[in-house]
């Protein structure tokens, strides 16, 4: 197996030793998820049409994982994974909240999951609580009804957090978000949410500073409905017009179309909401002068919404197709972690992490105990220190990352599930019986199907798959008219 290089460090800081957890001042987190937001949708991972200076810049300031992925393609199972460390096979919640009916003509039964997320999970709320934090939500939560809402998983103030995906009556107000009254007519979403985001820094510093604090902003954008910021719409607007036609969509499978390029500026202007937010908080970090202490994680719940009946409104290339679907472009996301002391400015990483990795990753730098709960996700410190390979864990490096999609979604995918193992990646395909099987290394966007040229790894990669499955109890399709 050939194994990806570890970390290439450009920075020219020094390496130092994170802050001492019996310190006076235990490092704060701030926390950036974004909604439907591709790995190739910010300019540091390669877009030009759409505009993220302040992203790029935290990428610039901190280690950006170019192989990062989402533990599933949709939302409310990669949410689940973020907070518990857990896969979202061992939490059952395997499809977004309440997910999609199954047709009655599809060629298999509904798999029923959990609508929320069970009490008995450990959220990283509850950990970084019982160690003394100050927690705080504002933005999507889509793990369940009320009584599970984020105020019932450990966070001390939720704002605007309910079990809705899309935000209810969209994102000017008068909005119809039941855990978030507008303060006017015309308010924008995710600037209000950056209000009081900011809000909860500074008062948090000033009237509580040797309490740390964590802070979890999980914007609804860039989640439909694509309504324009209008603050950036012109700018993308102007730029669309002199680009020309759109290439023809991408066919997916036997019912979907991909966009093509880049190129509409509603959805990029709701990139630049999320951006604006970004460095408006990046710099009340250092208005407060708690930016030296505070880590910063930046990324998404799945890819960009790009492929549908008719295509979607974003783009994921050069990765294929989108949301939904368990190509590259479903499941792989920007990830960017900035841990001041820990970290060295412009360090990239192209060892593949997942999201059910957060979790330990921010618990060890915390100096919290280890969860009592069995975790999926691995802590990503000797990464983020960027040493030799020999001090890498050989479970980083070698283990092979599982996906399990059992169900039907409106991006026109169909019941499978996929793993990757070093450079290698199959896909299983559910309805027709059929696998693919990609060399990432030399082919990235998913075009060479090597499963008739090479049987062997693909038998190998459909057994470690399967034997996963079954370890992890996940559960399978069943025939609808089965004997």
């Amino acid at each position: 197996m050939r194994v990806l290089p570890l970390c290439l460090l450009f920075g020219l800081l020094p390496i130092t030793t994170p802050t001492s957890v019996h310190a006076a001042e235990r490092p704060n987190i701030l926390f950036f998820l974004v909604d439907d937001m591709g790995w190739a949708d910010i300019a540091v991972n390669g877009s030009t049409f759409h505009e993220t200076p302040n992203i790029d810049a935290l990428a610039a300031s901190g280690m950006n994982f170019t192989h990062g992925y989402a533990a599933c393609p949709v939302c409310s199972p990669t949410r689940a994974s973020i907070l518990t460390g857990r896969h979202p096979v061992r939490v059952n919640i395997t499809d977004w909240i309440p997910g999609s009916k199954t047709k009655g003509d599809s060629k298999f039964l509904h798999v029923d999951d959990r609508d929320n997320l069970a009490h008995a999970e450990r959220t990283l709320a509850e950990e970084l609580k019982d160690q003394g934090y100050k927690t705080f939500f504002a933005g999507k939560w889509h793990l369940g009804h009320k009584g599970h809402w984020p105020e019932d998983q450990g966070f001390d103030i939720n704002i605007g957090g309910h079990d809705r995906g899309s935000p209810p009556g969209g994102y000017y107000s008068p909005w119809k978000n039941p855990a978030l009254e507008a303060k006017r007519d015309g308010e924008y979403l995710t600037e209000r949410l950056t209000h009081e985001s900011a809000a909860f820094m500074d008062n948090q510093t000033k009237n509580a500073p040797e309490q740390p604090f964590l802070l979890y902003l999980s914007y609804y954008n860039i989640h439909t409905p694509i309504q324009p910021y209008k603050k950036r719409i012109d700018q993308f607007t102007a730029k669309r017009a002199t680009m020309g036609p759109s290439p023809e969509p991408i066919k997916e499978g036997r019912d979907g179309l991909s966009a093509a390029r880049q190129d509409n500026p509603e959805l990029a202007s709701m990139v630049s909401a999320v951006d604006d937010s970004v460095g408006a908080l990046l710099g009340m970090l250092q208005k407060l002068g708690i930016d030296d202490n505070t880590i910063v994680v930046f990324t998404s719940d799945n890819g960009g919404l790009c492929t549908k009946a008719k295509p979607g409104p974003g783009c994921n290339l050069p990765l294929r197709s989108g949301k939904g679907w368990l190509y590259e472009g479903g499941v792989r996301e920007p990830t960017i972690i900035r841990a001041p002391g820990t970290t060295r400015a412009g360090s990239v990483c192209e060892v593949p992490v997942v999201s059910t990795d957060f979790l330990p990753t921010l618990l060890e730098l915390a100096g919290a105990p280890a969860s009592e709960k069995q975790l999926d996700g691995l802590s990503l410190v000797p990464l983020l220190k960027g040493g030799d390979a020999e001090d890498i864990p050989a479970a980083l490096t070698e283990r092979a990352l599982y996906w399990h999609y059992p169900h039907y979604h409106g991006s026109t995918w169909k019941p499978g599930a996929s793993i990757r193992d070093g450079d290698w990646k199959l896909i299983e395909f559910y309805e027709t019986g059929t696998t693919e099987v990609y060399n990432l290394a030399t082919d990235p966007g998913e075009q060479n199907n090597l499963t008739a040229t090479r049987p062997n790894k693909t038998k190998a990669l459909r057994a470690k798959l399967s034997a996963w499955q079954k370890e992890r109890g996940a559960q399978m399709p069943v025939l609808r008219n089965a004997p």
